[in-house]
């Protein structure tokens, strides 16, 4: 085994609930090509081409089977595959892949990732007989409820992005362009153990207004706020994803008290964390504090998002959403306040859903983080 993925039996017991999964649903299997699915179910990271790669899981509980083509099979070497002793069904052009596919399921209704491609998708749907449905609610389950060996990798990753946070600081120096500072924040996030940078945001002054603002040539003042929200993946794949704001010196009173309220905003948040709290009430924690300061008007999105293999899936922490929460659950905490023209801010942890409350993957300080200035 590779640090690419998790030992063996850890695919073993996701490909045995996926296909208990399936029968609970009425299915008679499911097709999963490549994408997050594939590398969360046997540790795959193949690429989707014009020729078809995919997994099959029967529903009843017979091994799966992956279609390959012949030219592709080196492919699987860095997975769970081989070890895992799937069946292998490689093709070669001229073949037809799709057919292999039906005869590796015990019947035609069956459920397809949503990364397939439509290429893919309805030459299986003619020869299956019927069109495929979506497998994301059969696997949502599976992923959004986080195993030990994921949250031991989320824990790596978030104290990975906080040692990059706590190299911030010196980073920020008038004059500097965001695009200055982007580039030492990319170096430092491969230098503390990320195999690569998913994504850097860099909003000083104006620009910190813009939730998805990256960075621009625009030069850091004496004055300025800034946010910082960072992440990439550390392997086996699992991301960080952690945002926290610093002034280029003293802040404004008025900007200093605004960020208070955000703070306890999303320690209010943080806190209300537990199974059996919904989604929406997470969201709703951080929101009242907020309303209660006349801020509401300010914080123009959700409170979070999920994070694993994917730097945003479920569960997503928003009103409207009534999903109960289980451990195992890991999700952003990320309110925000943003003043157009002026200045933004936003705080960000990860945390894990315990048995009676969460923990955090985060553990950088929270306050405005003031950068001295000579």
């Amino acid at each position: 085994m590779s640090s690419a993925r998790f030992n063996t039996d850890v695919y073993a017991a996701r490909l045995r609930s996926a296909a208990a999964a399936a029968h609970a649903a009425g299915l008679a299997g499911l097709v999963i090509t490549p994408g997050y699915d594939l590398r969360y179910l046997v540790g795959s990271r193949a690429q989707t081409f014009e020729r078809l790669t995919a997994l099959v899981v029967p529903a009843d509980g017979s091994t799966p089977t992956v279609v390959v083509p012949r030219l592709e099979l080196a492919s699987l070497k860095e997975s769970a595959i081989l070890e895992l002793g799937l069946t292998v069904q490689d093709w070669v052009d001229g073949d037809d892949p799709y057919a292999l596919v039906a005869a590796a399921l015990p019947g035609s209704t069956v459920a397809v990732t949503d990364a397939m491609p439509a290429l893919h998708l309805l030459p299986l749907a003619s020869v299956l007989g019927a069109v495929p449905v979506l497998a994301t609610d059969v696997l949502r389950q599976l992923r959004m409820i986080k195993d030990p060996s994921e949250i031991d990798a989320l824990t790596k990753a978030g104290a990975a992005i906080d040692r990059v946070h706590a190299r911030v600081p010196e980073f920020l120096k008038p004059g500097r362009t965001e695009a200055d500072v982007s580039a030492d924040i990319a170096e430092a996030i491969v230098a503390e153990g990320h195999s690569e940078v998913a994504f850097i945001i860099v909003g000083s002054g104006p620009n910190g207004a813009d939730p998805h603002h990256e960075c621009s040539d625009r030069e850091l003042q004496v004055g300025d706020i800034v946010v910082v929200d960072i992440g990439g993946p550390v392997e086996p794949g699992y991301n960080s994803d952690c945002t926290r704001t610093y002034s280029i010196g003293e802040p404004d009173p008025v900007v200093a008290q605004q960020y208070s309220v955000l703070q306890r905003a999303q320690a209010a948040a943080v806190a209300a964390v537990r199974p059996g709290m919904t989604a929406e009430q997470i969201d709703a924690a951080a929101r009242d504090v907020l309303a209660a300061e006349g801020l509401a008007e300010v914080f123009v999105h959700r409170t979070g998002h999920g994070i694993g293999l994917s730097v945003h899936e479920e569960p997503y922490i928003v009103a409207g959403n009534g999903l109960t929460l289980e451990p195992g659950m890991a999700f952003s905490v990320e309110p925000g306040v943003y003043f157009a023209g002026q200045w933004g801010a936003r705080i960000e942890d990860i945390v894990v859903v315990t048995d009676d409350g969460c923990v955090s993957m985060n553990n950088q300080p929270h306050e405005l983080v003031v950068v001295p200035v000579s």
